[in-house]
């Protein structure tokens, strides 16, 4: 089983809520290493912890990580970004796009930059952060992301597996960090996410469901779209 035991860890959009856990849960597993990354690094009273620069929609910022955290065992694609607006009909055409680059492309990447370096070591591990957006539309140009990135991970899983790599996809609701502030209703703590991520990452799951919302999504997806949508009948003429 893969373990955080003696890991060398990457952790993107390490300065947030979620990434903060992240870095530190994984030094409590017994990690030796966390590169730290954003693209302003902020400092961190570890020597453990290495801060590095990195912006995932920038290919020369992207190479430049792979080449001074040649010794990763664990990537955490965990940096996200949410759109101005909800609606794909209100939003900018720029604000998709970079959407689409902050959520999609920058994860996908940088998981194939580091795959050699990942399949140079024994047991490593590939976390992607996706959200119960992914199988749930509310989110417009968020949700639209985080669907692609879902799939490509499940394209990774199959494609890093005969490399040695394990492929972990994590959904969840609403998490009690900065990007979540707006949202009313129950929130899971940044803390209960990760130790329930890397919980499952030392078990050998592929896939975290973190909470009973998006347990109940995710198996709502079988049934017809109007059941997950109900107030699509409302619209019905």
């Amino acid at each position: 089983m893969p373990s955080l035991d003696g890991a060398v860890v990457l952790v993107t959009g390490a300065n947030g809520g979620i990434g903060t856990h992240f870095v530190h849960e994984a030094l409590a597993r017994g990690a030796v290493k966390v590169y730290a990354t954003a693209r302003s690094p902020r400092a961190w009273d570890d020597e453990r912890i290495v801060p590095l620069t990195l912006d995932i929609t920038d290919r020369a910022s992207i190479d430049a990580a792979v080449a001074a955290a040649a010794d990763v065992t664990v990537l955490v694609n965990n940096a996200g970004a949410t759109p101005p607006s909800a609606s794909l009909l209100d939003v900018t055409e720029a604000d998709i796009r970079a959407n689409m680059e902050t959520n999609f492309f920058g994860p996908v990447f940088l998981a194939r930059a580091f795959a050699p370096v990942l399949a140079a070591k024994k047991g490593s591990v590939l976390i992607d952060v996706h959200s119960v957006a992914s199988w749930y539309a509310f989110g417009g140009a968020y949700s639209a992301s985080k669907a692609a990135l879902w799939s490509a991970t499940n394209s990774l899983r199959i494609e890093l597996a005969p490399m040695g790599i394990h492929v972990t996809g994590v959904h969840m609701g609403y998490v009690d960090t900065d990007m979540a502030a707006h949202a009313d209703g129950p929130k899971m703590l940044p803390t209960q996410l990760v130790t329930t991520v890397y919980d499952a990452v030392e078990a050998g799951e592929y896939e975290v469901l973190a909470d009973e919302l998006t347990k109940g999504v995710k198996a709502a997806l079988s049934g017809p779209v109007e059941a997950l949508y109900p107030d699509l009948r409302s619209t019905d003429a």
